[in-house]
């Protein structure tokens, strides 16, 4: 997959209560303004509670960063949360070094994060 190409699937959850986001590729410089826009319309449609599932990605940089850590502040402004599924591996270890495994409800699967179980904890 080349370095700039990223998908985004936006979908509501079994209980119509959060909005899905699945994104796969890298989420960097080229693909965070959309990215970015599509949680923006969330908030502005005044849904505040997001999954984004990071699985799927193979790289993140601080453009990224920044566009998650953005859509978490208008959430918390909203009384909402945004909510990371992450795999382990390179996208996990960052989180945990820049300190959002702190920030972000992070869970490792999709079924974790709905059922809100088993959060990764920061090491």
């Amino acid at each position: 997959m080349a370095h700039d190409e990223l998908t985004i699937d936006i979908k509501k959850d079994r209980e119509g209560d959060a909005l899905v986001f699945r994104l796969r590729g890298s989420f960097d410089i080229a693909t965070a303004p959309s990215v970015r826009a599509a949680l923006m319309d969330a908030a502005n449609e005044g849904k505040h509670d997001l999954i984004v599932d990071l699985s799927g990605v193979e790289f993140l940089d601080s453009t990224g960063l920044g566009a998650l850590i953005g859509s978490h502040r208008r959430a918390s402004e909203n009384g909402g949360h945004v909510t990371l599924v992450v795999a382990d591996g390179p996208i996990s270890r960052l989180l945990n070094i820049t300190g959002l495994l702190r920030v972000f409800p992070v869970y490792r699967t999709m079924a974790d994060a709905l059922a809100g179980r088993e959060r990764v904890e920061a090491s």
